[in-house]
C-alpha cells in the first residue's frame, strides 16, 4: 500500500479501539483471558483483532481481519503459550482496514522484542514519522501506533529500562493514547497525561490485568482494582507491580465524554463513573429540557436505551421496547465508509409495528453525526404507523472534528454544521428534536470531579493540533489558525 501524508491523515487518525493485557501468575491462561477480554471489548472495534504472548521472553502472536470469534479458535489459542499477553480490537476509516495495520504490533530491535497495543490517536504523529523516515526508518503500517514503537525503541537505547523508555517517549508523543507495552519480561500500561482514553487495572489471584473498560475485567473473572491515572505508567514483572508518574506539567484532564455517551459498554465504570447511570441521567435531563406529550418512550438499541429509561422515569411516560436490533450487524457509526453505513442502517433496526401504530413516540438516540441514521429511524417509525415522532438526542450537536481518535469527521460532513436544528428536524421528518445541552454534560456524569474533553461539541481542544494533523479535516470553512485558537 502506497503511503502518503494525506492518506495517513485520512486512515490513521480516526481510530477507536480496545486494549487488553495480562501478566499471569500461572492460574489463568493469558491467551484465553485475552480472548474473553476482547469479546467484551468487541464493540470498540470490529475490523481486526490480535493477541501477542510472551513465553519466557519469546513473543509469538496471531492477528487477522475480522471479529474475535472469526480470528481465533481453540487450536490457535492453545498454540499461544506464555506468561503474559497483550491484545487489541480495532476499527479504521476507509483505506486503513488492512492486515498490516492490525494490532498488537510486534517489533524486533537491538534490545529484544516489543509488542504494543494502542487505543487513541497522536496529534503529532505525522511530524515524528517524517523525522524518523528522514533518518532512514522504514515503516510497515500507516498507523501512528508504529510511530510509538519507534520512539520507545529509540529511547530504550538511551536508558536502562523499558519503563524509562516509555516515560521518555511520553514526553515526545502528543495526543490521546492508552498503551499496553510488552517486553520479554515486563508488562507496562500507560495513559496519556490528559487521560483521553480509558484504561483500568484488575487482579485475578496474583495475576494483573489491564483493559480499556472494566467490563472486560469481569469477562475474565478479574476484580477491578482502579483506573490508571492520566500520565501514569504501571509496570508489572516478577517482582510485582509498581507505578511511575513522570512530570508532564499542568495538563488538563480530558477523558473523551463520548465514552459515556456512546462508546463504552453500559456495565463499565470509567474514572469512577457508571456509564449506565450517566446515560440515564442524560435522559432525565432531556425530559426536563424538552418535555412533550407522548404515549411511549423508545430507545434506539443499544446505547439509546439507557437514556430512554431515564427519560421515561423523569417524564412518567411509559418506556416500551418498540425497535428490535439485529445483533449480527455491527455498529453503524464505526463502519468505514458512508456506503456501508447506509446499508447497515437499513438492515440493523426493525420496528414492532403493533406497538407503534397510532402512538405518539419519543425516540432517544445517542447522537446525530452525518444524519444517516436519524432520517431512517423517523421514516421507519412513521411507516409503522406512529402518529408523532419526537427525537431526543443524548449528546449535544457535533460541531467540530475529533483529532484524538474518534470518528468525528470534517465539519463539512457534520449535519449540525450545515443545518439549524429546525432544518435538521424537517430533514429527518421528526415532529420535534432536542439535543442534550452542552452545558449539561457535567450534570450528565453526576458532577463527578473528572475532567473531560468536549472538543467535538465546542471546538475547545485540550491538546494542540498540528498543521499536518489538521489536514483532511479542514473543510467546512475552518482554517488551521481558526481551529487552533480554540485550544485550551
Amino acid at each position: 500500500m502506497e503511503f502518503s501524508f494525506d492518506n495517513f491523515a485520512k486512515e490513521g487518525l480516526h481510530e477507536e479501539c480496545g486494549v487488553f493485557g495480562i501478566f499471569s501468575d500461572g492460574t489463568i491462561n493469558p491467551a484465553y483471558a485475552c480472548y474473553n477480554g476482547l469479546l467484551a471489548l468487541q464493540h470498540r472495534g470490529q475490523e481486526s483483532c490480535g493477541i501477542a504472548v510472551s513465553d519466557e521472553g519469546v513473543i509469538d502472536y496471531h492477528k487477522d481481519m475480522g471479529l474475535v470469534t472469526e480470528v481465533f479458535n481453540n487450536k490457535i489459542l492453545d498454540s499461544l503459550n506464555g506468561q503474559m499477553a497483550v491484545s487489541h480490537v480495532r476499527y479504521s476509516t476507509a483505506g486503513g482496514s488492512v492486515l498490516e495495520n492490525a494490532q498488537p504490533l510486534v517489533m524486533r530491535y537491538v534490545k529484544g522484542t516489543l509488542s504494543i497495543a494502542h487505543n487513541g490517536n497522536l496529534t503529532n504523529a505525522l511530524e515524528i514519522r517524517r523525522s524518523l523516515e528522514q533518518r532512514g526508518a522504514i515503516f510497515q503500517t500507516t498507523i501512528d501506533s508504529e510511530v510509538i514503537c519507534y520512539v520507545i525503541a529509540r529511547e530504550r537505547l538511551k536508558c536502562h529500562s523499558v519503563e524509562d523508555a516509555v516515560a521518555r517517549a511520553m514526553q515526545v508523543i502528543e495526543g490521546a493514547y492508552s498503551l499496553l507495552v510488552m517486553s520479554p519480561r515486563k508488562l507496562i500500561a500507560a495513559r496519556d497525561p490528559h487521560g483521553f482514553r480509558p484504561l483500568c487495572m484488575g487482579k485475578y489471584n496474583d495475576s494483573y490485568v489491564f483493559a480499556s473498560e472494566s467490563a472486560a475485567l469481569d469477562a475474565c473473572g478479574a476484580e477491578f482494582v482502579r483506573d490508571i491515572e492520566p500520565g501514569e505508567i504501571v509496570i508489572v514483572d516478577q517482582n510485582g507491580v509498581r507505578s511511575m508518574k513522570p512530570d508532564f506539567g499542568d495538563k488538563k484532564k480530558a477523558l473523551c465524554i463520548f465514552e459515556y455517551i456512546y462508546f463504552a459498554r453500559s456495565d463499565s465504570f470509567i474514572d469512577g463513573v457508571s456509564v449506565y447511570e450517566a446515560r440515564k441521567q442524560a435522559g432525565r435531563i432531556l425530559a426536563r429540557k424538552y418535555p412533550v406529550e407522548a404515549d411511549m418512550v423508545v430507545g434506539v438499541p443499544e446505547s439509546g436505551i439507557d437514556a430512554a429509561i431515564g427519560y421515561s422515569e423523569e417524564s412518567g411516560i411509559p418506556y416500551e421496547k418498540a425497535i428490535v436490533k439485529n445483533s449480527y450487524i455491527g455498529r453503524t457509526f464505526i463502519k468505514p465508509s458512508q456506503k456501508e453505513r447506509m446499508k447497515s442502517v437499513k438492515i440493523k433496526l426493525n420496528p414492532i409495528a403493533d406497538k407503534i401504530k397510532g402512538k405518539r413516540v419519543v425516540i432517544i438516540d445517542d447522537s446525530i453525526v452525518r444524519g444517516t441514521t436519524v432520517d431512517r429511524i423517523v421514516t421507519m417509525l412513521k411507516e409503522a404507523g406512529a402518529k408523532e415522532v419526537h427525537m431526543r438526542i443524548s449528546s449535544p450537536p457535533f460541531m467540530w472534528p475529533c483529532y484524538y481518535g474518534t470518528d468525528i469527521p470534517s465539519r463539512g460532513e457534520l449535519i449540525a454544521c450545515n443545518h439549524t436544528i429546525e432544518e435538521i428536524t424537517k430533514l429527518s421528518k421528526a415532529d420535534s428534536l432536542g439535543y442534550l445541552p452542552v452545558e449539561s454534560l457535567r450534570e450528565m456524569i453526576h458532577n463527578a470531579p473528572v475532567g473531560f474533553c468536549d472538543g467535538c461539541f465546542t471546538g475547545n481542544y485540550p491538546a494542540p493540533i498540528t498543521k499536518e494533523t489538521f489536514k483532511g479535516k479542514e473543510r467546512g470553512g475552518m482554517n488551521f489558525d481558526e481551529n487552533n485558537k480554540k485550544d485550551n
